[in-house]
């Protein structure tokens, strides 16, 4: 028994001898530095305000000077600097720590062995051990350090967020990618930031975007054309066809927002600032039952989605427009990232805005009046994004998202008659917004769910005052949709994930056309309502992956029911070769009608509809490609054959120039043919050859004939590129298109006019019989990165479009001569000519 009252006297002794140690009693600083110059006979230069409000335990009284100076470094994150014998500097400047931590996955809080661990802008590196342990020695106090591992969120911390006084590591904590199971087949395709992943889809990662020929940064919509099958038949990102698609036909989303608009400068520019987009999935075939509409693709943008408490940005500027991005950290878990872009063309016409100038409004009422009347046109452009992120705790993330598009154009006329001048004034203007929010959550290991809102708004608004008839014509065109999205995944194993989701979608649509005199109005509204579930299972194991789904769409208005699976299966045969088969149903529900007569001011001619479900069906595609695979020693070369049917087109929305131009028709198109891609890696450069044969035909049963070549019907398409590191920070990269021109439909011969009651038409011959001359361009650019300081990066970038200046017709069609009645007057449609542009931008 006293034994016992012994053992426990002296745990308690122990203990309170611990507990004392382990509580020393901390004093402020500046009480501190007054003990030290007394007891050494120095003196201390400091700002008040850096030591205020620090406090750390007293030094060792038996330290030298130099002791307790490296002693008052260890424990604060001050510069202490003995001058000499008498004077000592306190600073926060120059400042180096020592700092460590350890890695650990958000799942099982195991260590994660072998992690990827950067010092930003020094050039140190390390990576984890066994126990997921780092750490560096005498680095920048205010240095970024990124995290990252294979399969999880990269996190990036500032080296005094991991300092610790008492010398402990900071455990970090790195969450599970949704997409772990869809691994990058493909690091470096084409060119650094371009990469494939095992489903087939590709994906532009901006921030790594290397160079490619003809562009001055990573435009999103301009990169993805050099891709095989993904064309743009008149040049314009507003045009871009997949796989012989219209581009109305093409899904395009941004942080999961729905966007009715994509170009700026009418189709010349993307209207997405790369600067904040983080990464772009573009899939033409066996996308995931998650996606429904746009029949032809799926372009799905993703903007920065980590928070990673670290102040950056940057801006940049070239000849057509200026932008600029920042990365705001707020607090430790909320974050607000901004950027916003403006063109320049209304303040400086440089040599790139005459060629898009001209490039864009050939052929227009602005362009036919300036040669008449005195004449003169103001146009310009700006984008914006915001984006509020907002991690609640590890396992709950909330996001907030706004994106605005807008391009204006002022166009006036100036007329003298009898003495009196007289001023007319037109104008259009195209916006875009969207508002978005989304709610993850990670409920335990296997199930997580994304709650996702959108609201999206599509305006074309232009006032057309036409002089010769006094007649002022003003239109409009309205989207308003509003979207929601609940997604649930479960995780069942490692090699096995499983998706079930609902979505709801109203959209609502306006034309209105007003005509002065004679006075005419008109106004139509619709408005449909979508509901969709939709379920899929993704399996990926050793040498194959599968990923099967389905999804039910109900149309609520016509009570309607469609029925769309999916498939998409990659088997690898050896290591060098693999299989691949994709297959999907999708339908669309919202399209665009091109209208020559009835066109804003000769500049955008096409306007947004709803369908119907009788005069404009609902569109549906049925879709299947195989392919094979081969990679080697950084050698991928892959062929493609799909074979596509889009059932449900109107002749509306084709944009035909020939007879069947005023026609209203339902018909369907059928594309097929190979893709084929042979890509070459290595440390210094990238080369690539693309090659497209594809046959595409319409089929219109109410015209004669039935069947002829599509408006888009290019059968042989080629693509070279090569891209060079000629020293550490300067890239070069060449490249050029070749491909067959378009199809056109020319008139009669010898008898090229037809009366029409009171109207003189042109008589067409049989539709698309003809075509153009073929179609050659070569691009190049030049890329040098530099480093203005240690934390602020540069780089300077020049590129060439048509480098030969190569006289290339993208578009023939026939009028009426005004001189003469039974004569057609051929008109052409030129490509950019020569066109060149520079870019300077800064990162930090």
């Amino acid at each position: 028994m006293m034994l016992n009252k012994w053992l426990i006297s002296l745990l308690l002794c122990i203990g309170c001898i611990c507990h004392g140690q382990n509580t020393a009693k901390k004093v402020p600083l500046t009480e501190i530095i007054v003990s030290i110059e007394k007891q050494f006979n120095v003196k201390f230069s400091y700002a008040v305000e850096d030591v205020a409000n620090i406090a750390i335990e007293k030094p060792n009284t038996s330290f030298s000077l130099q002791e307790t100076i490296d002693y008052l470094n260890s424990k604060t994150l001050l510069n202490f600097k003995a001058l000499d014998n008498r004077y000592v500097t306190v600073s926060v400047i120059n400042k180096t720590i020592s700092v460590c931590g350890i890695v650990f996955s958000d799942e099982k809080k195991s260590p994660l062995i072998g992690g990827s661990v950067i010092v930003n802008g020094i050039g140190k590196s390390t990576v984890t051990d066994e126990k997921g342990k780092f750490q560096f020695q005498n680095i920048p106090i205010n240095a970024t350090l990124t995290i990252s591992y294979l399969g999880f969120e990269s996190r990036q911390f500032t080296a005094n967020e991991l300092f610790s006084a008492q010398n402990n590591c900071k455990e970090i904590v790195l969450s599970t990618k949704n997409e772990e199971l869809n691994q990058v087949l493909i690091k470096t395709y084409l060119t650094s930031g371009l990469q494939k992943y095992l489903d087939g889809s590709t994906v532009l990662n901006t921030k790594k975007f290397g160079i490619l020929p003809g562009l001055i940064d990573p435009d999103i919509l301009q990169s993805i054309q050099a891709l095989p099958g993904v064309e743009s038949a008149n040049e314009s990102i507003a045009n871009i066809n997949v796989r012989g698609g219209t581009n109305d036909q093409n899904l395009v989303l941004w942080d999961n927002i729905k966007m009715y608009h994509s170009g700026h400068f009418f189709g010349l520019i993307s209207a997405y600032n790369p600067n904040l987009t983080n990464k772009v999935v573009v899939s033409k075939n066996g996308t995931s039952a998650e996606y429904s509409d746009g029949v032809s693709s799926t372009i799905n943008m993703q903007t920065k989605d980590v928070v990673n408490n670290v102040f950056s940005g940057g801006g940049g500027i070239n000849l057509i427009s200026a932008d600029a991005f920042l990365e705001i950290p707020i607090t430790k878990k909320l974050e607000l990232h901004v950027s916003g872009r403006r063109s320049i063309t209304d303040l400086f016409e440089s040599p790139t805005y005459t060629k898009y100038f001209e490039r864009s409004f050939q052929d227009t009422e602005i362009n036919a009046d300036s040669e008449q009347n005195d004449t003169s046109s103001d146009f310009y452009f700006y984008d914006y994004t915001a984006k509020l992120l907002f991690d609640l705790n590890e396992k709950h993330q909330f996001r907030a998202n706004i994106i605005g598009i807008n391009n204006a154009l002022d166009y006036s006329e100036r007329l003298t008659n009898s003495n009196e001048t007289e001023s007319k004034t037109s104008n259009l203007s195209q916006k875009n917004m969207g508002y978005g929010g989304n709610w993850k959550a990670q409920w335990n290991p296997k199930l997580s769910t994304n709650f996702i809102t959108y609201f999206s708004q599509y305006n074309i608004d232009a006032s057309d005052y036409r002089v010769e008839t006094d007649q002022r014509l003003t239109e409009a065109n309205e989207v308003l949709e509003t979207g929601t999205k609940l997604n649930a995944h479960y995780k069942s194993s490692d090699n096995l994930n499983f998706l079930l989701g609902y979505q709801f979608n109203e959209t609502g649509m306006l034309n209105q056309t007003t005509v002065s005199a004679p006075f005419y109005s008109s106004t139509k509204k619709d408005v449909l309502l979508n509901h969709a579930l939709f379920s899929e299972v993704e399996y990926n194991k050793k040498n194959t992956y599968l990923r099967v789904g389905l999804r039910l769409n109900y149309f609520q208005k016509f009570e309607k029911f469609l029925v769309e699976p999916r498939i998409n299966i990659r088997q690898k045969l050896s290591n060098q070769f693999a299989l691949k088969l994709e297959g999907e149903f999708k339908n669309q529900s919202t399209t665009q009608i091109v209208d020559f007569e009835d066109d804003f001011l000769g500049v955008e001619k096409r306007r947004w509809v709803l369908v119907t479900d009788n005069e404009i069906p609902i569109a549906t595609s049925k879709q299947g490609s195989f392919g094979v695979e081969f990679n080697q020693s950084q050698l991928n070369i892959e062929a493609t054959g799909f074979y596509k049917i889009v059932d449900g087109i109107t002749a509306s929305n084709q944009g035909f120039y020939n007879n069947f131009q005023f026609k209203n028709a339902h018909g369907s198109y059928t594309a097929k043919g190979l893709e084929f891609l042979a890509n070459k890696t290595a440390r210094q450069y990238s080369a690539w050859v693309s090659y497209t044969f594809s046959t595409n035909n319409y089929e219109f049963d109410a015209f004669t004939p039935a069947t002829f070549p599509n408006n888009v019907d290019i059968r042989h398409s080629m693509g070279l590129g090569l891209n060079y590191n000629i020293y550490k920070n300067l890239k070069i990269a060449v490249g050029g298109i070749w491909r067959n021109g378009l199809p056109y439909t020319k008139p009669v011969e010898g008898d090229e006019t037809i009366q029409n009651g009171n109207t003189t038409m042109v008589n067409y011959d049989s539709p698309n019989s003809e075509n153009l001359d073929n179609f050659m361009r070569l691009d190049a650019s030049l890329n040098y990165n530099f480093n203005l300081s240690q934390f602020v990066k540069a780089s300077l970038t020049a590129g060439v479009i048509n480098v030969t200046n190569q006289d290339n017709v993208i578009n023939r069609y026939y009028k009426v001569n005004p001189n003469d009645s039974n004569d057609a007057v051929q008109v052409d449609n030129k490509s950019l000519g020569l066109t060149p542009n520079i870019s300077f931008r800064v990162n930090f």
